[in-house]
């Protein structure tokens, strides 16, 4: 039996490693660090979180939620370490980012069926294999990629939030509370003024940014919008974005603040706290200057600064099939981010998809597609079936599952997307049983 090659540790690469190896598929897994280290990583680690540590929401109403539940159907082992490393914060699905990295790390690295190859691979392998190297593929991978689908890279900018010292934060100007009561006190609320946000406001739009340096122009996903970017686009823009102030108001006065920014915890200890929504691009020292004008963080400790780096897509519509291989080479399957899926789960999905395809191609086994109706196959036929001239990635969302007539009578929008989700999951289960019935 031939093995199966994954290039890339990441949440794609380790998913489908998983899944593949449940079938009895002999897989070697490469990895270029700690050899070589990308921009943000700072682990040799598996599957390190170099974003945000959330997994966004946790209610199946929503797309993150219906997603991660198709996700657990499958007996994902990226859910296996997030239900492992969760940290409280509130309807959010927030993980420790080491625990649930030593956990892939571990489960993958002592797996009967997985080698894990610690070696840059720069040219696409002759062989069945899949491409996770994701959004911050190297420039040899890349290369090679585009020298077999002939098209330049598409690409966006990604950007980070700081992350502050648990102990610098001023609790006297702060509350904890999330939102509408929602997990009690996870968040650490910064309350703020009018005054107080017109002058943070100022300093902000004003304030010195890394420029996008070596690349003709400027293209921000807006799901990772930088601060200052969404700010520019007017004065009120982030109170009805990152800083809103509904559903918190402050215990203290019973009040609702003008506006809040909010902190996550980080981890379980919740020595650390990340800013939520302030991922940026702004220089280091106006990152210090311009954040510690929050109330609370005048003193504020960075463990992390926010940064911005490039991601690497491809074209997906124009040169994916909807089983994930290449049209130009179909033996070579592409999973997560690399795809056009934006975001840690929708990366993991298409992991999981791949790993599947993959492990039955090599067994011989007929390809089953996931049902349209599941958050799975909705992506699918996003990356696959837009239109290529104005393909942009994308996270799941409502908005990308069919519904019929008369669910779309429905008025009530939880009602509506409750009968959505309660028919993507009975589709994908039925799915996941067709795909079990394979393994050995």
């Amino acid at each position: 039996m031939k093995e199966l090659i994954i290039i890339g540790g990441g949440l794609a690469g380790c998913e489908a490693a998983w899944q593949a190896a449940r079938f009895g598929v002999k897989v070697v897994l490469f990895e270029m660090r700690p050899n070589r280290m990308t921009e943000v990583h700072k682990t040799p680690m598996l599957s390190e979180l170099v974003c945000s540590n959330s997994l966004r929401s946790k209610e199946v109403i929503t797309g993150p939620g219906l997603l991660k539940k198709e996700l657990e159907v499958a007996d994902s082992l990226i859910m296996k370490a997030a239900n492992a490393a969760e940290v409280s914060a509130g309807s959010a699905f927030a993980v420790d980012r080491n625990i649930f990295s030593k956990f892939i790390t571990q489960t993958i690295e002592s797996h009967p069926n997985i080698r894990v190859i610690r070696k840059e691979i720069i040219d696409i392998p002759d062989t069945i294999a899949i491409i996770a190297t994701g959004p911050l593929t190297s420039n040899a991978m890349a290369n090679s990629i585009k020298s077999v689908i002939g098209d330049e890279h598409l690409y966006f900018y990604d950007a980070i939030a700081p992350i502050i010292d648990a102990e610098s934060i001023d609790y006297s100007k702060v509350y904890l509370s999330s939102r509408y009561g929602k997990g009690g006190d996870d968040y650490v609320n910064c309350p703020m003024t009018r005054d107080e946000y017109n002058q943070f406001y100022d300093a902000l739009i004003e304030a010195d940014t890394v420029s996008a340096k070596d690349f003709e122009d400027l293209k921000v996903f807006e799901g990772c919008m930088p601060i200052e970017v969404m700010g520019k686009r007017g004065r009120n823009t982030l109170i009805f974005g990152p800083l809103k102030p509904v559903g918190l108001p402050d215990p203290l006065t019973g009040k609702t603040p003008y506006a809040v920014v909010q902190l996550r915890p980080e981890n379980r200890q919740k020595t650390a706290y990340n800013m939520v929504g302030f991922q940026t691009r702004l220089k280091w020292p106006e990152q210090k200057r311009v954040f510690r004008m929050i109330p609370g963080l005048e003193n504020a400790e960075f463990l992390r600064f926010g940064s911005i780096h490039r991601n690497t897509f491809i074209n997906s519509p124009r040169h994916l099939n909807a089983d994930l291989t290449l049209k130009e080479k179909n033996d070579i399957y592409i999973a997560g981010q690399i795809t056009g899926v934006e975001g840690y789960i929708e990366s993991t999905a298409m992991g999981l998809i791949a790993g599947i395809n993959a492990a039955k191609r090599i067994l011989g086994k007929e390809i089953v597609y996931p049902p349209r109706e599941s958050a799975h196959g909705s992506l699918i036929a996003h990356i696959t079936e837009s239109d290529p001239e104005n393909f942009q990635p994308s996270n799941i969302n409502f908005g990308l599952l069919p519904a019929g007539e008369e669910v779309l009578k429905i008025r009530d929008k939880r009602v509506r997307r409750q009968r959505i989700a309660e028919t993507a999951i009975k589709q994908w289960r039925k799915y996941i049983d067709k795909i079990l019935a394979f393994i050995i």
